[in-house]
């Protein structure tokens, strides 16, 4: 049995020309029938399962299993929680219900820190679908979601074109999209924009990214190493290059997956909006990542906020918005990896953050006669662009192997 599965295709999701091709045949009658105002709900499912079947046959058939038995339990616990809270509101059971939803990805982040190994119960796209989960449980908790379908939020969990690789839906905005079927004017502004992110994504994913990631990458990393750990304008390079990598990369599989939403009916909300023309690093993360770094904002930032203010922990404004920020970037830090540089990385830019609220406080009573213009905003575009080509240097990890050979 295991020979048979291992033998069976694979599609990397969003990886080859030829994966789109196998996908734009197969959604085409979703197409259809959207442009005439019905969605083929039936249809809709068995494309979502065939592609997520293809997506972790094979060898990855181990990440199948790991998915299906993640989606079983994290609909369990919702669906528990749901019908716990028409009835109650404890404090305990609220936080008990988010480990137990976090249980599988805790396990998956700790698993490499402590053995060395992946863990068997990981998955390609683990940490989107518990965001999903999580974000759903705090909106059943403050009343938001009234009504719960377990279908729809299989559905919402399962939605294929994002489920890899984000950007990260919330329930309520997916389930009002989906059950609104668009009409044909709608529609075709949606297809219109689509065929333009798709382009988009091709440039930015086979072309620009391959370019900078399997090109020039690994030549400035074998000349910065053939150095270290000594300083050389080679490490420069891996610098520069490694964060315009990320960006075509992940903004090229963002586009992908909405463009592909799109063409299915559902407007999946934007993942980057030009990140490095950002004139501070608050702009910056309104920019980069948005759906992660908004749900960060709203689940962890702005909850820490309410919850000091409420019980008074913390009494002066600015210490409490200081602490919430790298309470915040440090738990994004530990979400990427426990490692010491995706550590230090969120770290970084909780710090960021709070300098730069810092500035604009200080600027604001001080430093009145500073000019504000298209030459200032330059200078701010420039130094935050820099300070997040550093911050990516470290978050690559190439520092690891470059002062420590990979060791920690």
């Amino acid at each position: 049995m295991i020979d048979i599965l291992n033998s069976l295709p694979n599609l990397k999701v969003y990886g080859t020309p030829i994966y789109f091709i196998y996908l734009l045949l197969a959604i085409t009658p979703l197409v259809i029938s959207l442009y005439f105002g019905k969605r083929l709900v039936k249809y809709e499912v068995l494309v979502n399962i065939v592609f997520i079947y293809l997506m972790f046959d094979a060898s990855s058939w181990p990440q199948l299993i790991a998915l299906i038995a993640f989606l079983a339990w994290q609909t369990i616990l919702v669906l528990i929680y749901f019908k716990y809270r028409k009835k109650a509101n404890n404090n305990l059971i609220f936080y008990l219900w988010t480990l137990l939803l976090l249980i599988p990805i805790i396990i998956v982040k700790v698993t490499p820190a402590v053995s060395g190994k992946n863990s068997l119960i990981g998955f390609l796209g683990i940490s989107y679908l518990t965001f999903r989960a999580v974000g759903t449980l705090i909106e059943i908790r403050d009343g938001a979601i009234k009504e719960f379908n377990t279908g729809h939020f299989i559905r919402f969990m399962a939605f294929m074109p994002a489920i890899t690789s984000g950007p990260i839906d919330r329930f309520r905005r997916f389930e009002k999209d989906y059950q609104k079927v668009p009409d044909r004017q709608e529609y075709l502004g949606m297809v219109e924009k689509a065929v333009h992110y798709l382009f988009l994504g091709f440039l930015y994913k086979f072309v620009l990214s391959y370019f900078l990631g399997s090109r020039l990458l690994p030549m400035l990393e074998a000349k910065a190493m053939f150095y270290s750990p000594h300083f050389t304008w080679y490490l420069v390079g891996v610098m520069y290059v490694y964060g315009l990598y990320l960006f075509f990369d992940f903004a090229g599989y963002s586009l992908f997956a909405v463009a592909i939403s799109y063409l299915m009916g559902v407007k999946t909300p934007m993942n980057f909006n030009k990140p490095f023309l950002s004139k501070n690093i608050k702009e910056f993360w309104n920019r980069w990542h948005m759906t992660l770094s908004f749900w960060f904002r709203d689940y962890i930032f702005m909850r820490f906020v309410f919850t000091a203010t409420r019980h008074k922990w913390i009494k002066n404004r600015n210490t409490l918005s200081s602490l919430a920020y790298l309470l915040n970037m440090f738990v994004m830090g530990c979400w990427h990896g426990l490692t010491w540089y995706y550590i230090l990385y969120g770290l970084m830019h909780g710090l960021g953050l709070f300098i730069n609220d810092w500035w604009l406080r200080l600027k604001k009573k001080h430093l009145k006669w500073l000019p504000h213009n298209k030459f200032t905003e330059f200078i701010a575009i420039v130094i935050t662009f820099n300070f997040v080509m550093l911050s990516f240097l470290l978050f690559s990890g190439f520092l690891n192997r470059f002062w420590f050979g990979g060791k920690f």
